[in-house]
């Protein structure tokens, strides 16, 4: 049985992690929130810590990385644990699974050397993914656009959805097309708002929301097509504001008042122009 008490400078092991986990699931001894719950309330954590590591890598900071990197860790042993529960599988065969496909999608690596130049020129990767979708399919599983996991941010969804849809053809074969079809929304959206009133402190109408979805969707293909992550070009886009609002805010801070929107837009100017010269 796994010690709770000062071990001293033993470094604790995956296995020690793994009774952990089973000793809170436990419903006699176990903690009582640990205990109740479920796939679906842990699945948000399991999101949010994934987005921790991110951070972290985002701000080089590899202490922080180890601690995010232990509570994502945390997450798949605990999503093991409610499995095992239900003997359906358990953290052995979590790990079986992903090293044989890590394996199967590598056979460059440990069947054929030769495949080395196939499998970065040819794209052999995206061809034993298809492969493997091709025979999930055969044994009844369903649509191609199934495996495209609903929780993910929705702009690398739509370009995952995008993807799996071109795989059989359904998609453009160049960028104007993509832009056609952006102008076209951006032309419903202005009169999905013209038709509503666009007055001033009333919700906006369903329609509105909706060609502004298809909007954001048509960005996310003409994302795909450039070969441009959406999520990083909005993250960066993200940073570069916090940026330049944060010199906005120093410089009004230092002169002790507030501005109008015409000397705000001249001090964002500045931010921007200096952050050319850097």
């Amino acid at each position: 049985m796994l010690k709770m008490a000062d071990e001293g400078p033993r470094l604790h092991t995956l296995e020690d992690l793994l009774a952990v986990m089973a000793r809170l699931r436990d419903p006699v001894a176990g903690c009582p929130w640990d205990v109740k719950q479920s796939f679906a309330t842990i699945a948000p954590y399991t999101v949010e810590e994934a987005y921790e590591v991110a951070d972290a890598i985002a701000r080089e900071s590899l202490d922080a990385l180890k601690e995010e990197l232990g509570d994502l860790l945390l997450q798949v042993v605990y999503h093991a644990q409610m499995a095992s529960e239900q003997k359906r599988f358990d953290f052995g065969d979590v790990v079986d699974a992903i090293t044989r496909k890590m394996i199967r999608r590598h056979p460059h690596v440990f069947v054929d050397p030769s495949l080395r130049d196939e499998f970065v020129n040819a794209d052999l990767w995206q061809r034993i993914k298809a492969e493997e979708k091709a025979e999930w399919g055969a044994r009844g599983g369903g649509s191609r656009l199934d495996d495209v996991p609903l929780a993910v941010p929705a702009l690398m969804r739509a370009v995952k959805l995008q993807k799996r849809a071109a795989e059989v053809g359904f998609d453009w074969g160049s960028l104007a097309p993509v832009f056609a079809k952006a102008e076209e929304e951006i032309a419903e959206l202005k009169a999905a708002i013209d038709s509503s009133g666009n007055d001033a402190g009333k919700p906006p109408a369903k329609e509105i929301g909706e060609e502004f979805g298809d909007l954001l969707f048509v960005m996310a293909n003409i994302a795909r097509h450039l070969g441009i992550d959406p999520e990083a070009s909005l993250r960066d886009a993200n940073a570069k504001f916090t940026r330049r609002f944060k010199s906005i805010e120093a410089a009004l801070a230092a002169e002790g008042r507030n501005s109008t929107l015409e000397e705000m837009d001249r001090l964002w100017d500045e931010a921007k122009a200096a952050e050319s010269k850097e």
